[in-house]
């Protein structure tokens, strides 16, 4: 009996160390995943700065541009304007007003539900439903031909 106790005894000693093998393991590759992740968010966060400073250079031409023929005030005024409506055109395209597939008139004004997820309910019928016809079975299969 002493035999397979000893062995009993490798056999917990093996499981421990493939457990600990295995948390290593994924230890290590989340580590690496989430450097990569962390590189990736820093180059996104670096094109976003240098987007916005293209964008205010822009703005900046846009408006002495203008001040050539214009008073420096008007010429900042329409550069203002102008990137009001962009900015106006861009946060449209972000949040658009019907979800795909819902045409005009998928569900009335407020119908959107708490959960905030932006789908409709469906129309509520004006009117109760209309008594069986007797030609259609209601124990019959429900499906649309």
């Amino acid at each position: 009996m002493d035999r397979l106790d000893h062995l009993e005894h490798l056999d917990k000693h093996l499981v421990e160390e493939l457990a600990q093998v295995a948390r290593e393991t994924v230890r290590d590759e989340l580590r690496e995943q989430s450097r990569k992740q962390r590189r990736r968010a820093m180059l996104y966060a670096a094109s976003g700065a240098v987007a916005l400073y293209a964008g205010g250079a822009l703005a900046i031409a846009l408006g002495l541009g203008l001040a050539a023929g214009l008073p420096g005030w008007a010429a900042a005024l329409i550069t203002a304007a102008i990137l009001g409506v962009l900015a106006y055109l861009l946060r449209g395209a972000a949040h658009p007003k019907h979800p795909h597939g819902a045409g005009p008139g998928a569900g009335a004004p407020g119908t959107v539900p708490a959960g905030g997820l932006g789908m409709r309910y469906p129309p509520m019928p004006s009117e109760p439903p209309s008594p069986s016809r007797p030609d259609i079975d209601p124990e019959g299969p429900h499906h649309r031909a």
